[in-house]
């Protein structure tokens, strides 16, 4: 039996290989712009910050623009909404759930644990995506980038869990793949362990100092 009463994981790069289907969207909003691409690497290094933030870090990469121009300009609602056209087609298309999520979350489930999701992707792609996977059923709650009025690393999404199910900080574990998530369990209190096959920027994930480094999913419970 796992000493933890819940354990929330991170969406991207945690529980699914999304990256793909990401740098699919993204590409598709730049040749409809008549812009150059970007490489399947550059949007791997660009995910963690939600949807949005990863669109403008590619415009600025192919506009050599700073990141700061980019967010300011009256063309980004335009390029962001033909995005989410992009985005919602190719939701489920390329991802893959990383091996052993499937069995672990269920006999997590088996013992009684409560599971949740707490990400930074927005509501509507998140809810795709756990669809597309047959993920859906085995969270009792899921905590999305737009979901509330913060986003990770503020500890909201995860103070929101544990308030909800009336538990304590240290009967939570966090699981995720980046430093973001490392960052959002310190704040909230909450152990966190890290899997090492995610997405963190390009960096190596031990240099973010998490509770525990699993060589693979499977180790969870």
């Amino acid at each position: 039996m796992s000493r933890f009463a819940m354990i929330l994981f991170d969406l991207d790069g945690t529980l699914v290989e999304t990256a793909p289907e990401i740098g699919d969207a993204v590409n598709d909003t730049l040749r409809h712009f008549a812009l150059p691409t970007v490489t399947q690497q550059q949007v791997t290094d660009w995910i963690g910050h939600g949807t949005l933030e990863l669109l403008i870090q590619a415009l600025a990469s192919v506009q050599g623009q700073p990141v700061s121009v980019v967010r300011a300009s009256k063309a980004l609602p335009t390029i962001a909404a033909e995005f989410k056209v992009h985005y919602r087609a190719r939701c489920g298309t390329r991802s893959r759930c990383y091996p052993g999520v499937k069995d672990t979350l269920l006999r997590l489930r088996a013992q009684g644990i409560h599971l949740g999701v707490v990400t930074n992707k927005e509501g509507a792609y998140t809810q795709i995506v756990l669809d597309a996977h047959g993920l859906s059923p085995m969270f009792e709650v899921v905590i999305s980038g737009d979901t509330l009025s913060s986003k990770k690393p503020h500890p909201q999404g995860i103070q929101l869990c544990i308030e909800r199910f009336g538990l304590m900080a240290q009967e939570v574990l966090f699981v995720g793949d980046s430093s973001i998530d490392v960052a959002t369990a310190r704040n909230a209190g909450v152990a966190v362990w890290v899997l090492p096959y995610g997405y963190n920027m390009g960096q190596p994930i031990e240099n973010s100092l998490p509770d525990r480094v699993l060589a693979d999913f499977s180790q969870i419970g």
